[in-house]
């Protein structure tokens, strides 16, 4: 079996895994890096369907957005935000965020959990926003990609790690970051089918406090299960009250979301102008419709159903009679809850291993903000 060789290998390919590898390569002339992920191409929860059927389609059907918190209290933050504005690849966001109640008031609002601080969007769609991150500094190609790679066992040698995929294929690195902790927490032995967690595999227990440490407050967080349904309309479908931007986001209240089984709903203009529909829902009875009953059918026409009721007396949607087809996406792993990781436990020398994501105990947790500065962190961390 042929073995790829690098000096850093990353799981995952989200914005952190984005952001590490675009700054590690800024700060490491001579590093070679792959990033390795398991779905199609970058962007993790923060990604973009690219229709085959619908030409020049793009729904944002993870995070549409990102906002930013602590910009003015970290400079390391504000330095890199400030770059990527300065490059274009993200622009600031005015879109209208509607916060929905049962009285059918609508009202306008800019003080949401995600909205507060600055706000902001990728200037083309967010999966491509982590590949503009990762091309402003590879400039001499020294980032690997391996999508639809799923790593299943890992191995710590000594010195180096050497990492073998489903589908047979082996790496072997100096250093090792997990951008994801899919294979850190427990849900990894039902999706792989296995009896062991793989970094505990490769790590037994009393080794080294600090990996016992994470996976001890990884496997005490949670995660919220969402499913996605992607809409596309017909040309002659619009908004009422004709609005021009880009996107408009409507958020549930605690009320409405128990009652219509939505949490937020995000319209997205296309090229052609014509309007895209992202619903999310973290639903229980909707998700084990989806997963158990195998009745796509049915559960697109509750949707559509849903909908309407929802925005009957809207000033803003009109009824939506028909559409060209609706797509289900399912999130393997969501937004984290419960205890963050500190930052004391994001790299361990001993094991050549680094961690980063928005699972971290950082001002951002759960948020791309925790994401990519958890990400910064771990770039300056990392020297060999």
């Amino acid at each position: 079996m042929a073995t790829d060789a690098y000096d850093v290998l990353i799981i995952g390919g989200g914005i952190s895994a984005s952001v590490f590898a675009s700054n590690y390569v800024k700060n490491n002339f001579n590093a070679r890096i792959a990033i390795i992920e398991a779905g199609r191409g970058l962007g993790g929860r923060s990604s973009t369907r690219f229709s085959s059927r619908f030409i020049g389609w793009k729904l944002n059907h993870g995070s549409p957005n990102f906002n930013i918190c602590n910009i003015k209290k970290n400079k390391k933050l504000s330095n890199f935000i400030n770059e990527l504005l300065d490059e274009n690849i993200i622009k600031f966001d005015d879109s209208d965020l509607i916060i929905m109640n049962q009285e059918n008031k609508l009202n306008i609002i800019n003080n949401f959990d995600f909205s507060k601080g600055n706000v902001f969007i990728s200037s083309s769609s967010m999966s491509e926003l982590s590949s503009n991150i990762i091309k402003l500094n590879n400039l001499r190609n020294q980032i690997d990609f391996y999508f639809k790679t799923l790593i299943v066992s890992l191995e710590f040698n000594k010195d180096h790690w050497i990492l073998i995929s489903k589908n047979g294929k082996k790496f072997k690195s100096n250093y090792l970051v997990c951008s994801s902790n899919l294979i850190l927490h427990k849900r990894s032995k039902e999706i792989f089918n296995i009896n062991q967690i793989p970094l505990r595999s490769s790590i037994p227990e009393n080794k080294d406090k600090k990996i016992d440490s994470i996976l001890n407050i990884i496997n005490n967080q949670k995660y919220i299960p969402r499913l996605s349904f992607l809409i596309y309309t017909h040309a002659n479908y619009t908004y009422k009250d004709q609005y021009a931007k880009n996107f408009r986001y409507f958020i549930l209240n605690n009320y409405l979301e128990n009652k219509y089984k939505f949490e937020r709903i995000i319209f997205q203009y296309q090229l052609d102008r014509s309007l895209g529909i992202v619903i999310h829902t973290k639903n229980k009875e909707l998700i084990n419709s989806y997963l158990n009953n195998n009745k796509e059918d049915e559960l697109k026409k509750e949707i559509l159903l849903k909908f309407n009721q929802l925005f009957k007396d809207s000033p803003y949607i009109n009824y939506l009679s028909d559409y060209k087809d609706i797509s289900i996406m399912r999130w393997r792993a969501s937004q984290p809850l419960g205890p963050g990781v500190p930052e004391s436990l994001q790299f361990c020398k001993a094991y050549q291993i680094g961690f980063c994501g928005d699972w971290f105990a950082e001002e951002g947790f759960g948020r791309i903000e925790g994401a990519i500065l958890s990400a910064l962190k771990l770039s300056n961390k990392f020297r060999f």
